[in-house]
């Protein structure tokens, strides 16, 4: 696999992790909030460990189905294409 993509996979994780402590720190002060969308489209963009360790190391959307089984899903699916991709690769 390129760098450029290690480094893509790195930044979008960054970018998720940062996102999840923005929204939990948002909404204990009741500020604004990042939108259930964004924080989602961020994890299907590849920053899905990203967001899973926020969401556990913040304590942040944990009680939400749609991140607790949606978030470690998407990761899957982000394996699975990797793998794929690795796979067809050597074919």
């Amino acid at each position: 696999m390129p760098v450029f993509f290690w480094w893509y996979l790195a930044a979008v994780n960054l970018a998720a992790l940062f996102a999840c402590l923005a929204d939990k720190r948002a909404a204990v002060k009741g500020r604004w909030r990042i939108s259930e969308r964004s924080l989602l489209t961020l994890c299907a963009l590849g920053g899905g460990p990203g967001f899973y360790l926020g969401m556990h190391w913040f304590h942040h959307k944990t009680r939400h189905r749609k991140f607790t089984w949606g978030v470690p899903a998407l990761c899957l699916l982000w394996l699975a294409g990797m793998a794929a991709w690795l796979w067809l690769g050597r074919a």
